[in-house]
């Protein structure tokens, strides 16, 4: 299914509402754009929540995903994930103990010691990844990248296969480290 940039989608619903908020100094139609359909909302409608819901069906190994990473991700982030100026490292457990990035900003923030969710991976480098043509990935490459980064980063074992089930099991090391948000609407902040 070929997906829909966002700023073509952005433009089809501005374009309507334009239209639909004629006033005396402005026409009612400008003669551009058209409603979203409910398809062209399902192309752009592809976060994943840190629970699990949105991932796709599919899965991905972290043998492929070495090669997609190579082939895809090195050029940026390393042939390791040891991150190349400006783009940080993307690979690392250390400190292991403990949570000091609060009292030490020079500490290196990785996937293995300071991402507090592995859905939340997955979600990112399905949308933003690679920089020169984001969400060309397909889901079984972005299950695959995955899980070549959480093996890398010592969270699953070598050769691991990931699905929406298995990608939402998964545990963080740091997933315990942040303030859970729980708001329901409104200001309210805990």
């Amino acid at each position: 299914m070929r997906r829909i940039p966002a700023w073509i989608a952005v433009g089809l619903v501005v374009g309507c509402q334009a239209a639909d908020e004629g006033t005396a100094e402005t026409p009612a139609t400008w003669g551009i754009g058209r409603a979203a359909t409910a398809a062209d909302i399902a192309t752009l409608d592809l976060d994943v929540a840190p629970s699990g819901a949105g991932l796709p069906p599919g899965s991905g190994d972290a043998v492929r995903g070495a090669a997609l990473y190579q082939a895809q991700c090195a050029t940026c982030h390393g042939v390791n994930g040891e991150g190349i100026a400006p783009n940080p490292p993307l690979v690392g457990r250390e400190p292991r103990e403990g949570f000091p990035f609060g009292n030490d900003p020079k500490l290196v923030r990785t996937i293995g010691n300071y991402w507090p969710e592995a859905t939340t991976l997955f979600d990112y480098i399905r949308r933003t990844m690679p920089l020169t043509a984001p969400g060309s990935l397909s889901d079984p490459d972005v299950y695959s990248v995955t899980a070549h980064l959480l093996v890398a980063n010592e969270i699953l074992p070598a050769g691991a296969t990931l699905d929406s089930a298995s990608l939402a099991a998964i545990r963080m090391p740091a997933r315990d480290r942040f303030v859970r948000d729980n708001r329901q609407g409104g200001r309210e902040v805990r």
